[in-house]
């Protein structure tokens, strides 16, 4: 019998492509010498290299939540004939576009914005269910009679570690063996962060007892690490180094897998601390744990709010909100402790 060939259409941010990686262990628990291919955006391929699962990433050049219909046929034509079956893990419309334009004979998704005709295999969502997003994941590899009680023997997101490129990046960025990973930023502005000021202090409190700070982010947290480092003097300064749009994504996760410990907001970058196993102190504000937590015993989360929390502009100081302003550096400097100890 042929080796069955899957083909996944992937999630467009990189914490969400994370946790899919259950979804991919479970395929291959399943069937082992099935073929694994996931069509994503350029910015998460290089999460997916880094798991053993998948046997090859397809590029996905159209933008989050844009149409480019003929784009999304050009990509479909190269992959007809390719495939048995797809598993659309994006709820949109638009993601089921590309395995139907395919012809991929079976293709599996949730219901989500009525893609009737576009799925073959189209699934109710009962969201109370499957309350995490990996279990929404997963779900889909298994018959549609499955409970959310089923699939809680969760395999959790493992990422591949290259550890003779962390030696030399240690080097580069001149980073000993003893340094705490912050992680300032998070997509769609201040209210899922932790405030600057905080970040700042919580460095100091660390760098006084003897660790070194690694800032890690992409260049849209520049501004963010800049604000920190302004309010370290010279010799703290020294102690920390900011690695925010310096280094690839691949290099982040050979650095965030060295480093003693992590503190991070909700953010991508949580959730790659989460699968490389280092120790995290992960800080919640409006968004909740309960949907998407960090997949990983070594972690503490620190949130002071229930539920979730809509936005809106000016609730608090800068744009962070007040829940995140109500945790303290030195609260979040005792759970590093209690992570290390």
């Amino acid at each position: 019998m042929m080796a069955e060939k899957i083909l996944i259409v992937g999630p467009s941010w990189v914490g969400d492509m994370l946790m899919s990686q259950s979804l991919y262990r479970l395929l291959k628990a399943q069937q082992p010498d099935c073929q694994i291919d996931v069509l994503a955006p350029d910015w998460c391929r290089a999460v997916l290299e880094r798991m053993p699962e998948v046997d090859n990433t397809v590029a996905m050049p159209v933008g989050h939540g844009r149409l480019q219909w003929k784009v999304r046929k050009q990509v479909a034509e190269g992959l007809k004939g390719r495939y048995d079956r797809a598993l659309v893990l994006p709820n949109s419309l638009k993601s089921a576009l590309i395995p139907w334009m395919a012809g991929i004979p079976v293709r599996t998704g949730w219901k989500g914005e009525l893609r009737y005709g576009l799925l073959t295999d189209l699934r109710p969502l009962d969201k109370k269910a499957f309350p995490l997003m990996v279990q929404r994941y997963i779900a889909l590899a298994q018959a549609p009679s499955a409970t959310g009680e089923a699939l809680s023997n969760i395999m959790r997101p493992e990422l591949q570690v290259d550890y003779e490129a962390q030696a030399e990046l240690k080097v580069t960025h001149g980073l000993t063996n003893n340094y705490i990973g912050l992680c300032p930023g998070a997509e769609f502005g201040p209210a899922k962060r932790w405030p600057d000021y905080h970040y700042a202090e919580l460095a100091k409190q660390l760098i006084s007892a003897g660790f070194q700070v690694c800032i890690f982010g992409s260049a849209n947290d520049q501004a963010v690490s800049e604000q920190i480092l302004a309010q370290l003097d010279e010799a703290e300064k020294q102690a920390c180094v900011d690695l925010c749009g310096k280094t690839s994504l691949q290099a982040a996760i050979d650095l965030l897998a060295g480093a003693r410990a992590v503190v991070s907001n909700d953010s991508g970058l949580m959730h790659m601390a989460a699968a490389l196993g280092t120790p995290l102190v992960a800080l919640y504000g409006p968004t909740s744990p309960d949907f998407t937590p960090p997949l990983t015993d070594k972690v503490e989360i620190i949130r002071l709010i229930d539920g979730y929390i809509k936005i809106r502009k000016g609730d608090a100081d800068q744009g962070y909100h007040q829940s995140m302003i109500d945790i303290s550096p030195a609260s979040v400097f005792k759970a590093v402790e209690q992570q290390l100890s």
